[in-house]
């Protein structure tokens, strides 16, 4: 808000990371939506990032804002983290180079990025309670690293404190991360925002340097508080001075201090190259993980079966923060069907969804228009008439963000609909609610979820899915109406909160009977066609913000592994696509004769997945993550998500393929990994100079030749080995990375460069708080396709030791 009495503009915020959504959490402005932070780590590209930086910005000045909350760089501890999608890697190297382009093609617009989360936020289970319990050493070498590399490559102007614990302080009072760290040690000088709702006090966040509680109105920052914290001694007019300037240097970097020209409309700015980028990035992130006996490119083919849950979804993005409305998006069945010239077939398989499907695309307002008629009410009785009625498209009707402002803090609220069955059956109903939820059909009570207690698994808090069947006859109307309130439930949580009245909505689900089996319709399908093509994965509802997966298995209760292995069984050419962002369970791995990884992949997914089904283009995406063979093989296992709201961070430095590597256990797919349509061989590599210093790195050069007859990009993946040091250090640490675009019989040299950061580790006993430290002695670098397929190896040395603080 602005400050007219001190000549002081306002600056507007907007999510996310893989598009600029806008005020509104759903329904919003059409907006751009890029593949998610897995799916674009996964093209090892740092310019394509910087590019995809700038677009964004010109996105995030559309929705006339100021500020994007990106780019969300937490580590993949788990693969059950439900925001790991978000976020790009288990490596913090990879994770800090593509942040820091990310930001500096954003911040080139003079748009702000806000670095995210700040620090341990590696779970989303009881996220704002739990303690993560983490050594210096792994807080260091691991967590902190991307945020260091960010900061020093490309100086972020924001950052986003965690909403958790860390070592027993919340992370938007933790000194030792926030002023010791990030301002005293690397000398930054932005401004920290917590995030929303994650401030839990006045003088304990502004002492430990966070600038701006969010959201407003403040909870823990009104003008007599932080007075009475300034009175009482327990912070000081200096460190409410420093928040306060560090607030307006944000607001003059990206508005300026003169400006007072009232907020932008929010508008769309379709463009055609922004598309082609978010093309191009969904076509890099695709990673084929197996190809036996070239299934793919699929060539020959004039029949080709399109087969599962996916097919005719357009799967996107996870959910949450990071979700917005784009401005289209297209279906692996679109993409194929615009870009094949031969017979597509289609079967569904079985039904994936978490959650009944929204019960929209059935429903008219009373005045008949596609969709629902929310009326809201001030007060929680319903009284009088409404004071602000909405129409909605969608039976998804979370109000996090988009209760309207007349009727805040307390509302109640009506939505009314009539719904049209398509077929006569027992047909179910789901509903769920924030707060205190009725849902009435034809003005009988059908539901009643009013005291609910049961919390179900939602971005920030709901009940859990109620659901019922009723007969219902194709055609007959059936007269909706749900009575809601912005009430906390469950009542218990009162105390806990300080408040009555919270974030309020609901959602509606509605599916009719299905009386087709499934299973055998698909098996004919494939065994009709040349060639199959089997879609499956998770999506918005399964992955996302708020909650954490519970297994590795494809959802739900196998029925997605029996789909695949029944359409395996009925035709020999098979390809697998599984969408996700995070890793899967593949009980069927060694039957598959081709698996792509494909990720959430945004607006163009189906066109990126056609393109490289059909060889238009050949895939380059490698691996940012390891796919462990089970869950129990991970290095998070024995503590996650933790018990008594505390999670051990026990594995330490031994995050993803370290751990793999040091405990010799094999994993499904390793990191790195990623196949191409063509092959390519590796050189012998060259130094600069043998001797790496303090003040002169190395610069590695190897030759790689595309010896196939597809022009393809291939990722070389640099890894650094300390022979022997004082303190135990993994076998290996990616270090460099470059990306090369070769045509069949093409040879071009690779750089590698590597500097004093890539030969150090934290060393806690030397000096009051730990140093990095660069141990005399033998490294030698490890040059290959991925972190388990190595093509070439030089040594260097570190002639005398020497340490750094940044």
């Amino acid at each position: 808000m602005p400050i007219p009495s001190k000549g002081v503009p306002s600056i507007k915020t907007t999510d996310g990371p893989n598009g600029a959504r806008g005020e509104f959490f759903t329904n919003g402005t059409p907006a751009a939506l890029f593949p998610c932070g897995i799916s674009m780590a996964s093209s090892w590209n740092v310019d394509l990032m910087e590019e995809i930086g700038r677009h964004l910005g010109e996105e995030t000045k559309a929705r006339g804002a100021n500020v994007l909350l990106a780019p969300t760089v937490c580590m993949h501890r788990s693969p059950l983290g439900g925001r790991n999608f978000e976020s790009y890697s288990e490596d913090p190297y990879l994770t800090g180079k593509l942040a820091a382009s990310y930001i500096r093609g954003l911040q080139s617009k003079g748009i702000a990025a806000t670095i995210k989360h700040f620090v341990g936020n590696e779970q989303e289970t009881e996220r704002q309670a739990y303690d993560a319990v983490i050594a210096e050493r792994p807080l260091r070498e691991i967590y902190l690293k991307p945020f260091e590399i960010a900061v020093r490559d490309s100086a972020p102007w924001a950052v986003m404190s965690s909403y958790n614990m860390v070592n027993g302080v919340h992370a938007d009072e933790y000194i030792h991360s926030l002023k010791d760290i990030l301002r005293g040690e690397w000398g930054w000088e932005g401004a920290v925002i917590s995030d929303w709702t994650g401030t839990y006090a006045t003088a304990p966040s502004i002492k430990a340097g966070v600038d701006i509680e969010m959201p407003g109105p403040t909870k823990w920052r009104k003008p007599d508080q932080v007075l009475e914290a300034l009175e009482k001694g327990e912070i000081t007019r200096e460190e409410i001075e420093q928040s306060a300037g560090n607030v307006l240097y944000l607001v003059d970097r990206t508005k300026g201090l003169d400006d007072h020209s009232p907020e932008a409309a929010e508008k769309s700015i379709n463009n055609v190259e922004t598309q082609n980028l978010i093309l191009q990035t969904g076509i890099e992130g695709l990673t084929l993980l197996k190809n036996e006996n070239n299934v793919l490119p699929i060539k020959n083919a004039k029949k080709i079966a399109m087969i599962g849950p996916n097919v005719k979804r357009a799967i996107v993005s996870g959910g949450g923060s990071a979700g917005l409305n784009p401005y289209y998006k297209i279906s692996p069945w679109d993409g194929l069907r615009s870009r094949f010239d031969g017979e597509l077939t289609f079967a569904q398989g079985c039904d994936s969804s978490k959650w009944l499907p929204l019960a929209s695309p059935y429903c008219t307002t009373p005045d008949g228009q596609p969709g629902v008629r929310l009326e809201y009410y001030h007060g929680d009785r319903f009284k009088g008439d409404p004071a602000v009625i909405q129409h909605k498209v969608s039976t998804d009707l979370w109000l996090w963000d988009s209760a309207p402002k007349a009727v805040l803090p307390v509302y109640s609220f009506k939505v009314k609909a009539t719904l049209t069955p398509k077929t006569s059956g027992n047909h179910m109903f789901s509903f769920a609610s924030v707060g205190p939820g009725r849902l009435f059909l034809n003005g009988e009570l059908f539901i009643d979820n009013w005291d609910w207690t049961e919390e179900g698994e939602a971005m920030f808090s709901a009940s859990e899915d109620v659901l019922k069947s009723i007969y219902l006859e194709e055609g007959k109307l059936v007269d909706i109406l749900v009575e809601s309130t912005n009430e906390v439930r469950p009542a218990s949580k009162v105390s806990i909160i300080g408040r009555r009245h919270d974030y309020g909505g609901c959602r509606i689900g509605y599916q009719e009977e299905d009386k087709i089996d499934r299973l055998q319709e698909a098996a004919d399908t494939a065994r009709d066609a040349d060639v199959a093509v089997v879609v499956v994965g998770l999506d918005a509802e399964w992955e996302s913000e708020g909650y954490d997966r519970q297994t590795m298995d494809l959802p739900k209760d196998g029925s997605q592994d029996r789909l695949v292995e029944a359409v395996l069984a009925a035709n020999l050419r098979t390809i697998v696509v599984n969408q996700s962002g995070t890793p899967v369970s593949m009980p069927w791995v060694d039957q598959a004769p081709a698996i792509l990884q494909a990720w959430y992949q945004g607006q163009e997914a189906g066109n990126a997945l056609a393109d490289v089904l059909l060889g238009n283009t050949s895939p380059s995406g490698k691996l940012p993550t390891t796919f462990p063979v089970r869950i129990e093989d991970n290095p998070s296992y024995h503590n996650w998500p933790g018990e008594n709201l505390k999670t051990i961070y026990g594995e330490g430095i031994y995050v993803g393929y370290r751990h793999y590597e040091r405990s010799k256990i094999a994993p499904l797919f390793p990191f790195g990994h990623g196949l191409t349509y063509t092959t390519f061989e590796y050189g012998t590599p060259k130094a600069s100079r043998m001797v790496l210093s303090e003040s002169e790195g190395i610069t590695v050069t190897i030759p790689v030749t595309n010896t196939g007859s597809v022009a393809a990009h291939e990722i070389v993946q640099a890894y650094v080995k300390d022979v022997r040091s004082a303190l135990p250090r993994p076998e290996k640490e990616l270090q460099a990375f470059g990306k090369v675009l070769l045509q069949p019989g093409e040879t071009k040299d690779v750089t590698l460069k590597l500097d004093k950061y890539s030969v150090g580790y934290f060393d806690t006993s030397l000096g009051q708080s730990g140093a990095w430290i660069a141990e005399e002695g033998a490294f030698d670098v490890l040059i290959g396709a991925s972190c388990a397929d190595i093509r070439a190896k030089l040594s260097f040395e570190v002639k005398e030791s020497f340490t750094w603080i940044f």
